[in-house]
């Protein structure tokens, strides 16, 4: 029912910035939270930055000050623009919806965008 779509990821050198964008489509269905996890070779999978429908934010203290979170509501849209990228960034990046249908609610996650953060 519902499908999310990554973009954004790609390379970049140290100090540099990019936007991920995750896309939900589908119907019947409203999201509560969207949110950014990245998972590195070797290490855990860990919470990046979390949004409510509301606008509440929430991140990773290794993030503060450098990441920021957004959403569109209307379109179903939750970003995440990065800057001063470290090389510790380097992950696949993973998009989460929980999403309510009816009385039901569900996790669904995006299919992973790679950022590499070189030298």
């Amino acid at each position: 029912q519902v499908q999310l779509v990554e973009s954004g990821g790609g390379l970049v050198q140290p100090g540099g910035s990019l936007r991920l964008s995750c896309a939900a489509s589908g119907s019947g269905f409203s999201i509560n939270a969207m949110g950014w996890y990245r998972q590195a070779p070797g290490k855990q999978r860990e919470l990046v930055a979390l949004i409510t429908s509301g606008g509440r934010t929430n991140y990773a203290d290794s993030v503060k000050g450098r990441f920021t979170v957004s959403r569109d509501n209307a379109k179903n849209t939750v970003y995440l623009q990065m800057n001063s990228l470290k090389p510790e960034d380097t992950a696949v990046y993973y998009c989460k919806a929980r999403v309510a249908a009816s009385v039901y609610e569900y996790d669904y996650w995006g299919q992973g965008t790679q950022v590499t953060v070189s030298s």
